[in-house]
């Protein structure tokens, strides 16, 4: 280097006017400079625009949905660096330091089992996971989540959350257990596997191994079918249980059924996954149809203005699955599905569904797993299950980072929350956060985004999406008031065309108990065909 010629003479040899601890100071900080410019020489040490992406990766594109060389397109000016991660952790595959070796068996873990389970999991890996209850079932057990991301007990700015939801029927197990092994497979994977460090670092998942524990505990082990334990303590069946958008939904809410409602409508979820059992495939909404007065096979696809964005995300787990992608039916007599996919509705139509509620009332994007063609089959077979779901279903999980997200914000930077916006020619509204954020997976092309806010002018923005990463799309509101400080109402409300609850176009009628025969058949058949095939 050429700073290794510099001498210590004319330091001390300058005409009598430098004291000779002037001298030594400024050696002794000529030599500190050259030791760093070596250690950095020889570390590598130098700046990464990226923050602590993972080392030998240029991009971190390529751990996106369909990653490719480029970048992706950012539309507007990003709101500071809100999002952005802190310092990788480092965790042990074996729990924390000092704690006895960490795994979960291949068996069925009844309620007590599971709760051990996820509290070991918390305790060994607290920098990893959180552990909360959303409510209670109806003979007391608690419905646990645990969050597992690399911020667990708070939400990153920027960064979306997503869900699994499984066991929402007690007789269809498998889903439970994968949620267990999944939640084993993050923790102990996020030190040594990049993609899933790339997860948790950008993502907030939350896991509900058990919407119905009090069925499962009555479910019995190698019941391929029939309805023991597929409903809750009450006799209600929790995937009937949601309010509909297509038709009033007279069942009495159970206590299951409401804590999710309460959970969704607290957390902005992006993307979901609710896991069943009884058929193999990834079913899609709409399930239900202003046409359908019985579940019945063959009915004509219930469309949603997100079609192509569903059809995808159920490929995506389908495609990644080495049997479900084939289609074939589970036995003579049952359906097939082109690809492993299919619409809800077309393959028979239901009233009061947890996926339709979830896209209706939250714009959160869910899709149905059917994970095996026995709802409870034995637990010997559960290593098949695992090898086949671990991959579709952490790159279902990643599809969360597809489409377009961003920041709606006032002309200070302010966040504003709940604002409603609407991707035009998808009728389906959104919110944003408390912090102003927003998510919508969506595939390739132009688009307009529609964004409206009490006090605040309309505004409509162009933008793209690309393949290879998510857009990033701020928007700033102009305050809607007047120059002598009187609120002006902007022009037309947001209101119709937003496909949002409010605006079902379903008459309330008063359940009538005594509706006669025709009623009383079409509740006993979609009773028979809810018990055979989920």
């Amino acid at each position: 280097m050429q700073a290794s010629r510099v001498s210590a003479a004319p330091c001390c040899n300058s005409r009598g006017m430098r004291t000779g601890s002037w001298c030594t100071s400024t050696l002794v900080v000529g030599l500190i400079y050259l030791y760093i410019l070596a250690v950095e020489e020889v570390m590598g040490q130098q700046a990464d625009t990226f923050g602590n992406r993972p080392a030998g990766f240029n991009s971190p594109d390529q751990f996106y949905p369909g990653a490719a060389q480029g970048q992706g397109s950012v539309f507007n000016v990003p709101v500071g660096d809100a999002g952005a991660s802190g310092p990788a952790k480092q965790f042990s595959s074996s729990g924390a330091a000092g704690l006895p070796y960490y795994g979960v068996d291949f068996k069925y873990h009844n309620y007590n089992e599971l709760t051990d389970f996820l509290r070991t999991t918390s305790s060994q890996f607290p920098n990893l996971t959180a552990l909360y209850s959303i409510g209670k079932s109806v003979q007391g057990r608690d419905l646990w989540v645990m969050v597992v991301s690399a911020s667990p007990y708070e939400h990153i700015i920027g960064k979306p959350d997503v869900k699994y939801v499984a066991n929402m029927h007690g007789n269809e197990a498998v889903g439970r257990e994968m949620m267990l092994h999944l939640i084993h497979y993050l923790v102990t994977s996020y030190e040594s596997d990049q993609y899933i460090r790339w997860l948790l670092d950008n993502t907030r998942i939350h896991i509900l191994p058990s919407m119905n524990p009090d069925g499962f505990e009555v479910a019995r082990e190698g019941t391929c079918d029939g309805g023991q334990g597929r409903y809750n303590a009450l006799g209600f069946d929790l995937n009937r249980n949601f309010p509909d958008y297509f038709k009033q939904n007279v069942k009495n809410a159970q206590p299951e059924t409401e804590a999710v409602k309460e959970w969704v409508s607290k957390i902005q979820f992006t993307l979901s996954g609710s896991l069943h059992g009884g058929a193999l495939v990834a079913s899609y909404p709409f399930d239900n149809t202003p046409a359908a007065s019985l579940s019945n096979y063959n009915s004509p696809p219930s469309v949603t203005p997100d079609d192509d964005v569903f059809k995808h995300l159920a490929l995506t787990y389908s495609s990644n699955h080495e049997e479900m992608h084939r289609g074939e039916p589970c036995k003579p007599g049952t359906p097939s599905f082109n690809q492993g996919i299919t619409n809800g509705a077309a393959w028979y139509p239901l009233t009061g569904g947890m996926q339709d509620y979830n896209y209706v009332w939250y714009g959160c994007m869910e899709v149905t797993i059917e994970m095996s063609c026995c709802k409870y089959p034995p637990k010997s077979q559960l290593p098949k299950f695992w090898e086949q779901n671990r991959l579709p279903l952490v790159k279902f999980l990643a599809e969360a980072h597809r489409g377009v997200h961003g920041f709606v914000q006032d002309e200070n930077g302010n966040p504003i929350e709940k604002a409603s916006l609407k991707v035009k020619g998808r009728e389906v509204g959104f919110h944003t956060t408390k912090y102003g954020e927003f998510w919508r997976v969506l595939m390739p092309g132009q688009y307009s985004l529609s964004v409206f806010a009490e006090g605040y002018f309309p505004r409509d923005v162009e933008f793209m999406v690309v393949e290879q990463h998510p857009t990033l799309l701020n928007v700033t509101l102009r305050a809607a008031k007047r120059s002598d400080g009187f609120y002006r109402p902007p022009q037309g409300p947001p209101g119709p065309n937003f496909y949002h609850p409010q605006h079902a176009n379903f008459q309330k009628q008063p359940v009538d108990n005594n509706a006669g025969i025709f009623s009383s058949i079409s509740t006993g058949f979609n009773s028979l065909v809810s018990n055979i095939f989920g």
